[in-house]
């Protein structure tokens, strides 16, 4: 990962630099318009880039949370497709069970996280993609709570 941050900062630098050059080195309308583009499309991936970066982060920290309370969902012995992914009915008990389990503590990290990894087994990606953020503030805010508590 370290050579691939080296290289978005150096590949980041080198576009804003010649977006930089190109927007001040001419009187040229056109070329200072190139210039500038090329200046917000840069910027424009940096934070896309970031916001990729923070997101597997607290997707990461979240998952060892998870584990660590032992509430990741258990799919070792549900039936597989030969391409590895959970079989459409494994996967469709799994999410009806953990869809029961969420609507008894919506307001849950836990019960939140483990739903959306059902959605994810399920297929439905995005769905899965805007509970696991909900997963990741309801987290946020019982760790906030509880260190409000502490002091």
């Amino acid at each position: 990962m370290g050579v691939t941050a080296l290289a978005l900062v150096v590949a980041f630098g080198y576009l804003l630099n010649l977006g930089w050059s190109l927007a001040t080195a001419t009187e040229n309308v056109a070329v200072r318009g190139l210039g500038v583009g090329l200046i917000l499309l840069t910027l424009v991936g940096v934070w896309a880039t970031w916001a990729i970066v923070r997101n597997g982060l607290e997707l990461q920290r979240i998952s060892a949370a998870a584990a660590a309370e032992g509430v990741e969902l258990d799919v070792s012995g549900l039936d597989r497709m030969p391409s590895g992914r959970l079989d459409r009915d494994a996967a469709d008990a799994l999410f009806d069970e953990v869809s029961a389990e969420y609507q008894g503590a919506p307001g849950d990290w836990r019960t939140t996280y483990r739903l959306a990894r059902a959605y994810d087994h399920a297929g439905d990606r995005a769905r899965a993609r805007e509970v696991m953020r909900e997963a990741i503030r309801l987290r946020e805010r019982e760790s906030s709570v509880r260190s409000e508590g502490a002091r």
